[in-house]
C-alpha cells in the first residue's frame, strides 16, 4: 500500500534520570518498549533525540553559586564588574547573578534596550519612540528608566526584571548600579572589568571591548569551563545553557557527548537491525510571533550528533515545480513529473530555483526544533523525541 503519512514526531517516556544512570541503555529500552507498546516498528534513518537536560543529569553536571563566585573572583578579580547583556530569565540567569555578585564588590548591571538578546521586553519599542529615545545611542541611567518608563513588568512571568536583578545583586553582598544600553564600549565609563552575558554576539562583543581598553573580558562561556573545587564545568560553553537547578545551584549544559549518541547508535543497530540517527537537543531555534521572544538561549541547538545528521536539507519545492516546469499538467502526469524530478534532482541544490523557499538551516537545528516543541519544557514526561519519515520526501 503506497504510504499516506510523512514526518512523525513522538514523545518517549522513560524513567526519571539521576546522577550516574546508564543513558545509553535507558533511551536505547524506552525507544523499542514505546515501539512495542504502540505498534510502530524503527526504520533506516529515524532519528532519536534526548533532550540536553536528562543528559547533563545523568553527567551530574552541577555547580554552586559559590562555585561560580569563586570563578568569577579570580578571573576579574573583585571589586567593581560590568555585567553586561544578560537576558532576563529567573531560569536562565537568576542564579547565575546571585554567583556573579557573590564574586564581586559592585556589580554595573548594563541592560540591552528595548528587549534583551532573545526578546524579553524592558520596554516597548512605542513607548521609545513616544520619549524620543534612541536605543542605539542613547545611555538611561535607572533614574532616566523610570521617569520615562516606570515600572514595566514581563507580560508572561509578572516579573519587574529590573528591581529583580537588583535584589538579587544586593543580597549577594555586592553594590548595584544599574544602566541601560546597547553599546558595549559604555560600560568602559565606569568599569574596565566586564562579563558579558550575551549568547550569540560573545565573540564580537568581546572583541570590541578588548580593542577600546578593557582591562579584563571574559564570557559567560569563560566562567566555569573547568571544575571548581569539584563542581560541574562545561570547557567549551562555560555558564552558557545553564538552567536553576535549586535556589544555590545551576546544571550546567551538559559536558562532551558524542559517545552518547554514537553508543545509542551502535545499541540500536545491535537490538534491531536499524541505522538510526541520534542527537542531543536543548532550546529550538524559533521565534514566538506574538511574545517576540526568539527560544534560543542556549549556545546551540545541538551539542552532539551522529555524523548522518550533518548539513542542510537538500529538497526541491513542489508547489514551485506544480506552479512553473510542470504549469500544464495535473493528476497522475503532474506526479509523475515531479516524481522524476525528485529523483533526478542534483545531490547540491544550491542556486537552484526548483529549491527556493526551502529551509536553508542546520538538520539538527530543525530537528531539534521540532524535538523542543514535541517534548516541551514542562510536565510531559518526554526527554526522548523518536522522529520517523523527517528524511522521506514525494516519492519514498
Amino acid at each position: 500500500m503506497e504510504r499516506k503519512v510523512g514526518t512523525i514526531s513522538r514523545g518517549i517516556r522513560c524513567p526519571i534520570i539521576r546522577e550516574g544512570d546508564d543513558l545509553v541503555k535507558i533511551v536505547t529500552d524506552s525507544v523499542l518498549e514505546a515501539a512495542q507498546s504502540e505498534g510502530f516498528e524503527l526504520r533506516d534513518r529515524d532519528v532519536i533525540a534526548i533532550t540536553e537536560s536528562v543528559v547533563a543529569r545523568a553527567q551530574g553536571n552541577y555547580a554552586s553559586i559559590d562555585h561560580i563566585a569563586q570563578d568569577v573572583k579570580k578571573k576579574l578579580g573583585g571589586g567593581t564588574v560590568g555585567v553586561i547583556f544578560p537576558i532576563l530569565s529567573r531560569n536562565r540567569f537568576a542564579v547565575c547573578l546571585k554567583g556573579i555578585a557573590k564574586g564581586a564588590d559592585k556589580i554595573v548591571l548594563m541592560l540591552s534596550y528595548p528587549s534583551d538578546e532573545v526578546g524579553n521586553e524592558l520596554v516597548s519599542i512605542d513607548k521609545l519612540d513616544e520619549a524620543g529615545i534612541n536605543p542605539y545611542s542613547d545611555v538611561l541611567t535607572l533614574e532616566k528608566y523610570r521617569e520615562l518608563f516606570g515600572e514595566n513588568k514581563h507580560p508572561f512571568t509578572g516579573v519587574d526584571y529590573v528591581q529583580y536583578y537588583s535584589d538579587l545583586i544586593k543580597e549577594a553582598g555586592a553594590e548595584v548600579e544599574v544602566i541601560f544600553a546597547n553599546d558595549s564600549r559604555k560600560i568602559l565609563g565606569y568599569t574596565k572589568k566586564v562579563l558579558n552575558c550575551d549568547i550569540h554576539t560573545r565573540f564580537r562583543t568581546k572583541k570590541i571591548l578588548k580593542a577600546c581598553g578593557a582591562e579584563a573580558v571574559y564570557g559567560m562561556d569563560d566562567i566555569l569551563t573547568n571544575s571548581i573545587d569539584g563542581s560541574g564545568y562545561n570547557e567549551k560553553y562555560g555558564l552558557l545553557g545553564s538552567n536553576k537547578s535549586t535556589e544555590d545551584t545551576i546544571k550546567l549544559f551538559p559536558k562532551d557527548c558524542t559517545d552518547l549518541v554514537m553508543d545509542v547508535q551502535k545499541d540500536i543497530l545491535s537490538k534491531t537491525g536499524k541505522y538510526v540517527e541520534v542527537m542531543v537537543y536543548g532550546d529550538g531555534a524559533f521565534k514566538d510571533p506574538v511574545g517576540k521572544i526568539w527560544e534560543l538561549a542556549d549556545p546551540c541547538v545541538s551539542p552532539a550528533s551522529t555524523p548522518g545528521l550533518e548539513g542542510t536539507p537538500n529538497e526541491v519545492k513542489l508547489k514551485y515545480l506544480a506552479d512553473n516546469d510542470f504549469k500544464d499538467l495535473s493528476g497522475e502526469a503532474l506526479k509523475d513529473a515531479i516524481t522524476n524530478r525528485i529523483k533526478e534532482k542534483k545531490d547540491d541544490l544550491v542556486g537552484d530555483m526548483a529549491s527556493q523557499g526551502t529551509t536553508p538551516r542546520k538538520l539538527t537545528d530543525l530537528i531539534g526544533s521540532l524535538c523542543d516543541l514535541t517534548s516541551g519544557s514542562g510536565d510531559k514526561g518526554t526527554p526522548i523525541i523518536l522522529v520517523q519519515g523527517y528524511f522521506d520526501n514525494y516519492v519514498s
